[in-house]
Order: C-alpha cells, then sequence, then structure tokens
C-alpha cells in the first residue's frame, strides 16, 4: 500500500514538472516573437480643436511637432464662409496655395511647419483640416476657428418725456457681452435689454433703465461683462455723448465756399453788367434813324372846290334846257 501511495505521488510530481516546463517555454517564444516582430506606424486618430482668435491678430495653426527634414507631406483643407482651398507642401519642393489670399505656409526655428493667418478677420472663420505625413506615422487635426471682437462700452443719462434714463451700450461685440445695473436704490423700475445681430456677425447688448425722482445717478453703476476679459468693467451714467463733428464734410464745404463763391459772384456781377447795357443801348433814340416818313394826303383849298363843284352844276343844267 506505501510502495503504491509513492508511485503515485511520483508520477503527479512529474506531470507537474512537464506542465511548468512546457509553460515556460510558451513564455520564452513570446518574448523572442514580441523583440523580433517590427513596431508597427504611428497612427494618430483625428484631434479637434477650438480656437478662439482676436480681430486683428496674427494666427498661427501647428499642425504637428515633426521638422521638415522628418516631413513628407502637410495638406491643409480650408472652409470658410464664402469659400473651399487647400493650402499644400512635401518634402519634393512640390508646394501649392489655392486660398488666393494671405494665408500661407511657414517653418519656426526649429524646422517645424505651421499655418500664418496674418491679421485674421471676421470673413477667415471657418474649418482648417490639417492632415500630415511623416516618417514613421500620420496625423490629423481639425481647427474650429472663431474670431472674437470686443466691444465698446459706454453709458450716457437722456430723457424719455419727463423721465430720465440710464442707458448702457456694449456695442459689436463677438461674443455678446452682458450688461448688468447696479446700485439702483429702492427702484422697482426693470430694466429693459435688447440684443441685435450686426451685419458682420457681431452683437449689441442695450440696457436701458428708468430712473425713479429722487435717485442720485452719481451713485448708479453699469458693469458689463464679456467672455474673453479677466474682469468685468464698470461704468458710471453720465451726459449724453456729443455726436461727432463731420470734420472732414464741414471742411470741404468750406473750401467749396471760399474757392468757387467769389468766382461765381464774378461771373454773375459780369453777366449783369452786360444786361444792363443791353437794356440801355435799346431805350436810348438812334441819331442816324430819321422818322418814318407819313402819307399826307393833299388839301384841296375850299374856294377852288367850291367853284369846281359849281362848273359841273352849271355844265349839268345845259344839258335838260
Amino acid at each position: 500500500m506505501r510502495e503504491m501511495m509513492w508511485v503515485f505521488g511520483v508520477i503527479i510530481l512529474l506531470m507537474v514538472s512537464e506542465a511548468w516546463s512546457l509553460d515556460s517555454g510558451t513564455n520564452q517564444n513570446t518574448s523572442v516573437n514580441s523583440n523580433t516582430t517590427p513596431a508597427p506606424t504611428e497612427i494618430k486618430d483625428d484631434v479637434f480643436r477650438d480656437e478662439n482668435v482676436s480681430l486683428g491678430s496674427d494666427v498661427k495653426l501647428t499642425c504637428v511637432n515633426k521638422t521638415w527634414s522628418e516631413m513628407i507631406y502637410t495638406l491643409w483643407k480650408i472652409k470658410l464662409k464664402s469659400k473651399d482651398c487647400n493650402i499644400g507642401s512635401s518634402n519634393s519642393g512640390k508646394n501649392h496655395n489655392l486660398c488666393n489670399n494671405d494665408m500661407a505656409l511657414h517653418n519656426t526655428s526649429s524646422g517645424e511647419s505651421y499655418l500664418l493667418i496674418p491679421k485674421v478677420s471676421s470673413s477667415e472663420e471657418g474649418v482648417y483640416n490639417c492632415e500630415s505625413v511623416y516618417t514613421g506615422g500620420r496625423y490629423s487635426v481639425t481647427f474650429n476657428v472663431s474670431v472674437t471682437v470686443h466691444p465698446e462700452i459706454s453709458s450716457w443719462l437722456e430723457w424719455n418725456g419727463n423721465r430720465r434714463v440710464a442707458v448702457c451700450l456694449a456695442a459689436r461685440g463677438k461674443p455678446a457681452a452682458s450688461v448688468e445695473w447696479r446700485n439702483v436704490g429702492n427702484s422697482s423700475s426693470v430694466p429693459t435689454e435688447k440684443i441685435r445681430r450686426d451685419p458682420d456677425g457681431s452683437y449689441t447688448v442695450e440696457s436701458r433703465l428708468d430712473l425713479p425722482e429722487g435717485l442720485d445717478p452719481g451713485n448708479l453703476t453699469c458693469a458689463v461683462r464679456y467672455a474673453y476679459w479677466r474682469k468685468e468693467r464698470t461704468m458710471i451714467p453720465g451726459l449724453k455723448p456729443a455726436a461727432p463733428v463731420p470734420w472732414v464734410p464741414l471742411l470741404i464745404s468750406v473750401i467749396i465756399i471760399i474757392v468757387i463763391l467769389p468766382g461765381l459772384l464774378y461771373f454773375a456781377r459780369k453777366k449783369l453788367i452786360i444786361i444792363r447795357n443791353c437794356r440801355r443801348s435799346d431805350t436810348l433814340p438812334s441819331e442816324s434813324k430819321s422818322p418814318p416818313a407819313e402819307d399826307v394826303e393833299e388839301v384841296e383849298p375850299y374856294a377852288s372846290y367850291i367853284q369846281r363843284v359849281n362848273s359841273i352844276y352849271n355844265s349839268s343844267a345845259d344839258l335838260f334846257i
């Protein structure tokens, strides 16, 4: 019985030892194979980024941080509001730019490629997709470029009938600013706010607050918040700003009056003198012109007439005797 148990135990040990040796061999083969397999090509998934840029600034969009010596080609596909175009370059020296504007590809001092948009405007908002192929990989990134415009703010007091009204204006901002009134005291009036979209895509926000009698406007404050300001800006409404004087049209009008008016007066005076001379020559009698002769019928003397009549009468009487 003991011998049988001993034999059984030896058999189990041999089976366990064989299994362990097979497992270790498999691991060794796997490690060898992993060392001999070449590394796969680096392919990165498409990346999407929101790029908010200030109006009039120079914008640099970088596709991938690879130097020019590593690049095979770079292609930018651009979709704007008014058109679609593309810009590309390759290590073979074949470059093209079909956008027909100031956008162009440049390289940094270290040889990295980037797209430059100088003095960006609202018309250059859009989607910029870049695809780069370099030694050992490919990379694609899409930028959604939005142009931000800081609002022009002002605040003043004006009259609406017999009531004073405080006005706060945040004009031509993108995105739209928010306006808030503070230190209104016990006023129960609710400000009215209007948001207008301007033709260039910006927004103008106007807030009007009716002021109750007795409220000191010197304590009233208009606070304007904008998404790309570090802190809000406050204003105290004052007198309504005067309309700007149109200096250029006014100066042109003065020059016209100074230069042209004397000439007009000169020609008018000369014309008047000519007209007066013509009228004077028409009213004066001409010395060389004699008055027209009148056809005067010659009047026969009365005595001769009586005598002629009597002779005719006597001749007629003799005919009847």
